[in-house]
C-alpha cells in the first residue's frame, strides 16, 4: 500500500479524511465514526483545548479506559502542537502524582471511574494547583455529569466543548500546520517496577512512518478493523495498533477494558480482521467457555509477544497470519516484525527483520563489537527510537553506545537470512557455576513438551554455584507432569548445566503480572516454597 505523505499525526489525519472520508475510522460502545467525522470532532476537541489557553508544548494528560475520548483527546492535543501523556489506568497515588508532576501535565482528560479506581477521589486527594501538582490547572471529566460545586478548573467533556465554541477554526488549522515532523508528540513512561519511571519522548515522523510499516509487514489496508482491548496508555496500543490503522485507512474498534467474553461477541459483531493481544489475553480467549459459539473467522492477523506455544493460541483462534513482534517503547513499539505471509513455522519462533530505516546489531555483552549471525548478544537499535528520556540527560547519555545505537538490554540473534530472534532481557541471565545461562532457550525446551503449557526458568541463590535454575510450569490441561520427567526431557535436549535442578508447578492465576499483562519475572520467586 502506498505510505501517507505527511510526516505530522494532524497532516495524516487531514490527509486520510481527503482519502478515506466516508469509511469507517473509529467504533466504540457509544458511537461510531467515518474519517469526516472523526476529523470534526478532533477539531471541537482542539478548539476546546485553545479556549483553556493551551498552546504549543504544553503537556495534556489522558486517563481513561478505551473509548472514542482516548482517540479524539490524543489526536486534538497533536492538532495544537501540544504533548499528550498517557496515563496508566492502574496508577496508585502514588504514580499518578509522580506522571502528573513530572510530566508538567497543565490539563488532564480522565474517567471518573474504571474497573475499581476512583479517579476522582485519587485526585481530589492531591490537591491539583497545590504543591504536589503545581501546573495541573484543568481537569476534564469524560461521561460526568455537571456539579453544582467542583472543584477549581474542573469541567465535564461537554463543559470543554462549550469553550471551543468561540474559538475559531482557523486557529487550529494554524496550529497545526505550525507542527514539525520532528516536534515530540508523545511523553510515555515506562512501567518503573524497580525506579522512578523515565519519561520517553516520540516524535511526529517515526510514530507515522514506523507504524505504518509495521502494517505492511501485516499487510493491512482500508478494509481491515482492528479490535483493540491493549490499553491505549500503552506503547502497544497508542504507537502500533492505533496508528497502523490510522496510516492504512482502516477502522479501530475499541473495548474499554478486556473482557473475554465481551471480546469474542465484539470481535464477531464488528467483523474484526485483527487483533492485538499479550499471551494472556490470547488464551482468555482460548479459555472462554463462550468460544465455540462465537465466528471469529473474520479474524486474519494481528501483532502478538511470547514463545511459539503462545503464538499459537492466536493462530488457533482464527488469526492465522498473527504476526511475532519485537521492540520497546523507546523504539517506537516494534522495530522488528514477522511478515504475515511468512510460514507459520517461521512466525512462531522469530520476530522477523529489521523495519524499513531500523538497523539492528547483535552485540557481544562485555566488549559490545557486532556479532555474527547463531551468536546471542545484546540487541542494538539505530533508526526510529526516543529522541531522549525526559529531564534525565544522565539516563539518555547511557542509552546510547558510541556509534548511536541503542542498547534495548534485551538478548537475540540473528540467523543466517537476517531474521532477529528474542532470547530474553540480560537482566534475567542466570550465572551458575560460572556459566552464563539465557533461560528463554531452557523455556522454550520445556514448553516443547507436551505436558508443559507454558514454562519460566529463574535463577536463586545457591551456596556453591551463585545461582541455581529453577522451572515455574504451568502444565497443560488434564495432565500431571513430574519434576522427574520433565528433568530427564530436558536432559536429553540440552548440556546438563542447563538443566533445572528444581521445579515448581503453578496456575496462571498465581502468576505475579504487569498492569500490561507481561508476567514480572523478577517476583516469580515469590512462588517458590521455603528450602
Amino acid at each position: 500500500m502506498q505510505s501517507p505523505d505527511s510526516q505530522t499525526i494532524p497532516r495524516l489525519l487531514q490527509e486520510q479524511t481527503r482519502r478515506f472520508g466516508e469509511r469507517e475510522a473509529l467504533v466504540d460502545t457509544r458511537r461510531r465514526l467515518t474519517y469526516t467525522q472523526l476529523q470534526d470532532e478532533v477539531n471541537r476537541v482542539a478548539r476546546g483545548l485553545l479556549g483553556l489557553g493551551l498552546s504549543r508544548g504544553d503537556t495534556v494528560a489522558i486517563l481513561m479506559g478505551n473509548r472514542a475520548e482516548w482517540l479524539l483527546t490524543f489526536l486534538a492535543i497533536q492538532q495544537i502542537g501540544a504533548v499528550s501523556v498517557g496515563v496508566n489506568t492502574w496508577s496508585t497515588r502514588r504514580e499518578l502524582e509522580y506522571t502528573l508532576a513530572h510530566a508538567e501535565v497543565r490539563c488532564l482528560v480522565a474517567n471518573e471511574r474504571l474497573r475499581r479506581q476512583d479517579f476522582r477521589a485519587l485526585l481530589a486527594d492531591l490537591r491539583p494547583g497545590c504543591e504536589q501538582l503545581p501546573t495541573l490547572q484543568y481537569t476534564v471529566w469524560v461521561g460526568a455529569e455537571a456539579r453544582r460545586e467542583s472543584a477549581a478548573g474542573e469541567m465535564t467533556w461537554e463543559e470543554l466543548l462549550a469553550r471551543g465554541q468561540e474559538v475559531p477554526q482557523t486557529q487550529v488549522d494554524v496550529a497545526a500546520a505550525a507542527t514539525q515532523p520532528d516536534d515530540v508528540a508523545l511523553l510515555l513512561y515506562t512501567s518503573g517496577s524497580t525506579a522512578a519511571p523515565k519519561g520517553i519522548l516520540l516524535q511526529h515522523r517515526h510514530w507515522v512512518s514506523n507504524s505504518f510499516h509495521i502494517g505492511e509487514r501485516q499487510h493491512v489496508t482500508h478494509e481491515d478493523r482492528l479490535w483493540l482491548a491493549v490499553s491505549l496508555f500503552w506503547s502497544f496500543g497508542i504507537v502500533n495498533a492505533a496508528p497502523n490503522l490510522l496510516t492504512h485507512g482502516g477502522c479501530i474498534v475499541l473495548q474499554e477494558s478486556f473482557d473475554a467474553g465481551e471480546a469474542l461477541a465484539l470481535i464477531e459483531r464488528e467483523r474484526c480482521t485483527l487483533a492485538y493481544g499479550t499471551p494472556n489475553i490470547f488464551q482468555a480467549l482460548w479459555e472462554h467457555p463462550a468460544r465455540p459459539s462465537h465466528d471469529l473467522s473474520s479474524l486474519r492477523s494481528g501483532a502478538t509477544i511470547g514463545t511459539p506455544e503462545q503464538v499459537m493460541r492466536a493462530v488457533e483462534l482464527g488469526a492465522t497470519e498473527i504476526c511475532n513482534i519485537y521492540g520497546l517503547s523507546e523504539t517506537y513499539g516494534n522495530c522488528a516484525v514477522a511478515d504475515a505471509h511468512d510460514p507459520l513455522e517461521v512466525r512462531l519462533h522469530s520476530v522477523g527483520h529489521p523495519l524499513p530505516g531500523v538497523a539492528l546489531r547483535i552485540c557481544h555483552l562485555e566488549s559490545g563489537d557486532p556479532l555474527p549471525a547463531g551468536e546471542v548478544g545484546e540487541i542494538r537499535v539505530r533508526g526510529p527510537v526516543l529522541r531522549e528520556y525526559f529531564k534525565n540527560p544522565q539516563a539518555t547519555a547511557e542509552a546510547f553506545d558510541a556509534d548511536g545505537f541503542f542498547r534495548t538490554g534485551d538478548l537475540g540473534q540473528f540467523d543466517d537470512e537476517g531474521r532477529l530472534y528474542y532470547k530474553g532481557r540480560i537482566k534475567e541471565m542466570v550465572k551458575s557455576g560460572g556459566i552464563n545461562i539465557a533461560p528463554a532457550e531452557i523455556e522454550e525446551v520445556l514448553m516443547r513438551h507436551p505436558a508443559v503449557r507454558t514454562a519460566y526458568v529463574i535463577g536463586v541463590p545457591h551456596p556453591t554455584l551463585d545461582e541455581a535454575l529453577v522451572a515455574i510450569v504451568i502444565p497443560e490441561p488434564s495432565t500431571t507432569p513430574t519434576a522427574e520427567t520433565l528433568k530427564a526431557f530436558c536432559a536429553s535436549e540440552m548440556a546438563s548445566y542447563k538443566v533445572p535442578g528444581r521445579f515448581h508447578f503453578t496456575t496462571d492465576a498465581q502468576l505475579p503480572l504487569t498492569t500490561t499483562g507481561k508476567v514480572q519475572k523478577a517476583r516469580l520467586n515469590t512462588l517458590l516454597p521455603p528450602t
